[in-house]
């Protein structure tokens, strides 16, 4: 038999060519681990998409994807090089998987976020957000505007996320990082801020305005309830300790979080107790990224209307039920999605139209002001993948393609407010908004009669979108509804367009049953700022529910607004502390003013702690009132019968006003008197350490320097 002859290398050969022919090939999909029932897939990886950040649907269904180009370099080089793209994505053939690629658009700065609106794609690239269209339909955008200018790129591009459409018609998105902005406001004085912040506009980017103020590092991503309320993911929201550091924030308006720190200490920034406001939920050193709330019951009917959160360094995405809690809520927490691959980094959950969860991972190239992060992996490429329950239904047209939009009379689109599928109802929310007072009649007959709750929000939220008076009668109307989502919405439509003839609904709606309604009609008198409604705000203040952290800052931040010194000195007379408090803060905080020092420091001796609190926390931020208060800090660093925590905060007063030279030298003075208490000697070398100045006052060395001979 002839023995085949063998040639030299050809073993070698082969295994180069396996090898080469592997390295083509797409990295196999992640592990990942999701509850009983469910599946998950990938359904777009390399060479498709490697990096995937951020994505959004547009109204077809197709997929605009932001791409990274794996780049690490400073942000100021990534500015000048622009590597980054987005993708556009799409499922030709309705298997779930996408199968066709298009590059909608490349030179692109560091995406942090993705959103459609109206026709074009919106893209947070910091310093600025753009609007990308792709003007003759091959797919590729070929206008590129400058929405907006933040003017500002910090070491960590923090400085912007977004935007989110909201269910209002506003955009909103989020500042972080702590460098000055400054926003023009017609008709009023400019805006300038070192906070971070979520901010709102119109669409045209007319009526920007400020959500939230905060502390923290890195604001990221901004959902919403169904009723309008805002949930923020942020980074750093206090410093790390404890296991604690990033979470989750109902981010009711005028609220302040965060750390403490010399950002908040603007005078734009009004505070309503001299506490920050408390995170809904803590996630430890998550760095949560995106987030989003199912609209649809295609994952369970215990699934809809949850938040799902990517955790980017725990390599997980949770998911979080919301439960009411006075005027806020609280959260059941469980994992959705988990991944013994340490290169898993979720950083974007979308809900496509059929309520199935696309997860974005984006690999392991990121480490770019990441301390937990700080492998480069930049050949660990990502990918999207789809989460979906086994047994769920096939929805037909989930997108609406086969309606005829443009033909619908007002009548015939608000009747798809009520239809099962969730694209289907914004899209006809967002129709109805542009029809504007021509759409107002059938808005109003679906707001008094519509069985469905989704119908009847969605007509409050349509009529939040049409500048135009009748308009406002459709909130009114829902003010009365049974559900309290519909009135929640509502009343947040009517604090929107600060509808000032819904007063006396929202002064009723003050004594109402629901603390939630509670608190955004006090948001609302606000906004509106009629000084006839102090009063009433007043009296909400005096009722229990109002000892509720929430409550009790929106009915406050209501007095700032309206800012009537006059009206509001009532409650400083008041013999319910609650309403003393709010009073005191909220006159403090007005632009107007008008506190009396002597009589603020009165309130330091006030049966209700709160109240001294507030007192203390007043004397020790108006350095101006030293001067004043010099003899009435005197008389007390002689008591003896101070008790430690108020003679710590006297000593932190003292220190707090040792700018003004009258209390500067009653410090020199109380510490140099060898006849002085020995405590009132203590806590005045303790005012001078709390102050620290620049540039100690020869007083000051000159009585340390006889204390030590």
């Amino acid at each position: 038999m002839k023995r085949a002859r063998r040639l030299p290398g050809l073993t070698c050969l082969i295994g180069l060519a396996a090898s080469a022919m592997a390295a083509d090939a797409p990295p196999p999909p992640r592990e990942l681990v999701v509850p009983e029932g469910f599946t998950i897939e990938r359904v777009a990886g390399p060479p498709m998409v490697n990096r995937p950040i951020t994505a959004a649907f547009d109204d077809e269904g197709r997929l605009y994807v932001s791409d990274s180009s794996g780049s690490n370099e400073k942000v100021e080089i990534q500015l000048e090089k622009k590597p980054h793209r987005i993708l556009r994505l799409e499922d030709t053939n309705g298997d779930g998987r996408f199968d066709k690629q298009v590059v909608f658009a490349e030179g692109l700065m560091f995406p942090e976020g993705t959103a459609w609106l109206d026709g074009s794609l919106y893209v947070a690239a910091a310093p600025s957000i753009w609007k990308l269209t792709d003007v003759d339909g091959d797919g590729v955008a070929d206008e590129r505007v400058e929405w907006f200018q933040g003017k500002t790129l910090t070491g960590c591009a923090n400085d912007l996320h977004g935007p989110y459409p909201g269910p209002d018609g506003r955009v909103y998105w989020t500042k972080g990082a702590f460098a000055e902005q400054t926003y023009q406001r017609p008709g009023k004085a400019p805006f300038v801020t070192n906070a971070s912040h979520v901010f709102r506009s119109r669409v045209d980017g007319s009526e920007i305005e400020p959500v939230l103020t905060g502390g923290m590092d890195n604001p990221v991503d901004v959902t919403f309830t169904a009723g309008g309320e805002r949930i923020l993911s942020c980074t750093f929201l206090q410093r790390p300790g404890g296991g604690f550091r990033d979470g989750l924030i109902h981010a009711v308006y005028g609220g302040i979080w965060g750390k403490v720190n010399a950002v908040l200490d603007a005078p734009s920034h009004k505070w309503t107790g001299p506490e920050l406001m408390p995170p809904m939920l803590h996630m430890g050193p998550a760095a949560p990224s995106g987030l989003t709330r199912l609209e649809s019951d295609a994952l369970g009917a215990e699934y809809r209307d949850n938040l799902v959160a990517c955790y980017f360094n725990l390599h997980r995405v949770g998911r979080h039920v919301l439960t009411p809690e006075g005027a806020t809520f609280a959260t059941k927490d469980e994992n959705l999605v988990t991944s013994p691959d340490l290169d898993f980094h979720p950083t974007d959950v979308v809900e496509d139209a059929d309520g199935g969860l696309l997860v974005i991972d984006t690999g392991g190239w990121y480490k770019l002001c990441c301390p937990t992060s700080q492998f480069h992996r930049p050949d660990e490429l990502g990918g999207i993948y789809r989460l979906r329950r086994k047994d769920a239904p096939r929805v037909a047209d989930p997108w609406g393609l086969r309606v005829e939009w443009a033909a619908l009379p007002a009548a015939d689109v608000a009747d798809l407010l009520a239809d099962p599928r969730p694209a289907v109802r914004r899209r006809a929310v967002a129709t109805l908004g542009k029809l504007g007072a021509a759409a107002v009649p059938a808005l109003l007959d679906v707001a008094r009669r519509s069985r469905s709750v989704e119908a009847r929000r969605g007509a409050v939220w349509a009529s939040a979108r049409i500048d135009a008076d009748e308009a406002r009668d459709v909130a009114r109307t829902a003010l009365s509804d049974g559900d309290e989502t519909v009135r929640q919405a509502a009343l947040n439509a009517i604090s929107l367009t600060r509808d000032a003839d819904a007063a006396p609904q929202l002064v009723a709606t003050l004594q109402g049953p629901s603390p939630r309604n509670r608190r955004v009609a006090a948001e609302a008198l606000g906004r509106v700022g009629d000084k006839a409604a102090v009063s009433a705000l007043l009296q909400a203040l005096a009722d229990p529910a109002a000892e509720d952290r929430f409550l009790h800052h929106a009915l406050t931040f209501a007095l700032i607004q309206i800012d009537d010194p006059a009206g509001t000195a009532a409650g400083l007379v008041s013999p319910d502390p609650k309403v003393k408090r709010a009073a005191l803060m909220a006159i403090d905080q007005m632009d107007g003013g008008g506190l009396d020092p002597v009589e603020t420091a009165a309130l330091l001796a006030d049966a209700d702690a709160g109240v001294r609190e507030v007192a203390d926390w007043i004397i020790g931020r108006r350095p101006e009132w030293g001067g004043t208060l010099a003899g009435f800090f005197a008389d007390r660093l002689k008591r003896a019968d101070l008790s430690p925590e108020d003679r710590a905060a006297l000593e932190s007063q003292l220190a707090g006003n040792a700018a003004a030279p009258a209390v500067r030298d009653l410090l020199a003075a109380a510490a140099a008197d060898p006849d002085a208490p020995a405590a009132a000697r203590a806590s005045a070398l303790a005012a001078m350490g709390i102050a620290k100045p620049k540039d100690v006052p020869d007083s000051w060395i000159a009585a340390l320097a006889g204390i030590l001979s």
